[in-house]
């Protein structure tokens, strides 16, 4: 059976007193100041068949020296403890500024708490990406031929399964009589948490030609796909609104007027609106492949990673102009963006690493090593703490926002694809390529 071992570390007992501590804690179950899962079941699997299960997915272990080299102590020195505290007063700062309202006002500072695995959740799932509400609602898009959509609470129970199948001449659109369905990717909720928008990377149905690839070019690019917006109360689709070629993620302005889209082999941006549910704008996006999109806390500016390339651009919504911002690593694929809008976060999927830019000049601060190929982050509610998956290397790696240094890095299952952090609760929601979810609870302050 695969458990997980249980570390204490205190530094400030000696030896006899340390042991003596140790047991007393491991008798009671009370939790350590850092607790790492060894394996990919947690701390102790919940039947047999779910232990044959994760050994099927052949997820990876850190081993002790790898743990040791890789996690921070929970007694940080003095400096430290100071660039955080300064850290979250200027993020404090950026917020009252901006008039953004803090998610995490009832939970730790986020650069202070233990990663802790909670659960892990099979649901017939072939997740792509997963997405969390303000208000507790989680949702996984589970990719091509599952064709669905699966609604989570924050507890971690299944509140429904929506079919991607639609009826498009219903939405006003022609030319494909009878059912279509999608294939869904990715998505974003808007602010209010009252809908949820959905990219399909393909469409299959009457008049649809074949399948997109994920390697293609606006002369190769298969038919445009559609954007589906589902209502979280009665999670029915209720509009279907025209993207470009494989549109990949998604992005709904902190004003709730606009939905944006980049459209992989397009090699564009969708501009929607959210009040008329139509196409207003397409925007050419130098490079190729856009993929992540942040948005500035006043909604005017839009931030894209180029996978193709080593830029992410920054685009005026209001004139619609492009522009180089930085220049990255090799294939910066995801991107967030700090509370207060000061810096900008990315994956470089192609160089394992992630770069942190000031959003305002384009300056490049920071690139630290991660995993291996880093594909999606979260950043928590007070944005003071992010969290990559490293898909080949199947780790989330927990970074201080403030340094990128590591605060811990522990194992998923089989190759996470998509990651999720959800600000009631505190939790992060790491969906794996097999059929998997892993939660874990951030929550709770180091001892």
């Amino acid at each position: 059976m695969i458990r997980t071992t249980p570390f204490v570390h205190t530094r400030r007992f000696l030896g006899g007193v340390a042991i003596v501590t140790m047991l007393a804690s491991a008798l009671a179950g009370g939790p350590s100041a850092f607790q790492v899962p060894t394996g990919p079941a947690g701390p102790v699997a919940s039947s047999r068949a779910d232990v044959k299960t994760v050994e099927a997915l052949g997820a990876v272990s850190l081993g002790p020296s790898e743990l040791r080299a890789h996690s921070v102590s929970a007694d940080v020195s003095q400096a430290t403890a100071a660039n955080a505290e300064a850290a979250r007063a200027n993020a404090s700062s950026g917020r009252a500024n901006t008039s953004i309202p803090s998610a995490q006002g009832h939970l730790p500072p986020a650069d202070q708490t233990v990663l802790v695995r909670r659960e892990r959740i099979l649901a017939h799932l072939s997740p792509n990406s997963v997405v969390a509400s303000p208000t507790g609602l989680i949702t996984v898009q589970n990719m091509m031929y599952k064709h669905t959509i699966s609604v989570f609470t924050r507890d971690g129970k299944l509140r429904d399964t929506v079919d991607d199948s639609v009826d498009l001449s219903r939405f006003g659109i022609d030319g494909h009589p009878g059912i279509s369905k999608g294939a869904p990717v990715e998505a974003a909720f808007t602010r209010d948490g009252k809908h949820v928008y959905v990219s399909n990377y393909s469409m299959y149905g009457a008049s649809f030609g074949p399948e997109g690839l994920g390697t293609c070019t606006p002369a190769s690019a298969p038919d445009k796909s559609f954007l589906y917006r589902i209502d979280t109360t009665t999670l029915k689709i209720d509009q279907v609104i025209p993207v470009g070629a494989i549109p990949k993620n998604v992005a709904v302005t902190p004003d709730d007027s606009t939905v944006l889209v980049t459209n992989s082999c397009s090699s564009t941006m969708s501009v929607v609106n959210v009040k008329t549910g139509r196409l207003t704008a397409t925007i050419p996006v130098n490079g190729a492949s856009p993929r992540g999109i942040a948005i500035s806390p006043d909604s005017r500016t839009a931030f894209v990673a180029v996978m193709g390339s080593r830029q992410v651009v920054r685009i005026d919504l209001s004139s619609k102009r492009v522009s180089t911002l930085a220049n990255t690593a090799d294939g910066p694929r995801h991107i967030v963006i700090s509370p207060d809008g000061r810096f900008l976060y990315v994956t470089n999927s192609r160089s394992d690493s992630v770069s942190k830019i000031d959003a305002a000049t384009g300056t490049l601060l920071r690139t630290v090593p991660t995993g291996d190929e880093p594909r999606s982050m979260a950043i928590s509610g007070d944005g003071l703490a992010l969290y990559v998956i490293n898909y080949r290397t199947s780790t989330v790696s927990k970074l201080r926002s403030s340094d990128l240094s590591q605060i811990a890095r522990t194992s998923t299952d089989l190759h996470p694809v998509g990651i999720a952090y959800e600000p009631t609760t505190g939790s992060v929601w790491v969906v794996c390529s097999g059929g998997s979810i892993i939660v874990y609870d951030d929550s709770k302050r180091a001892r």
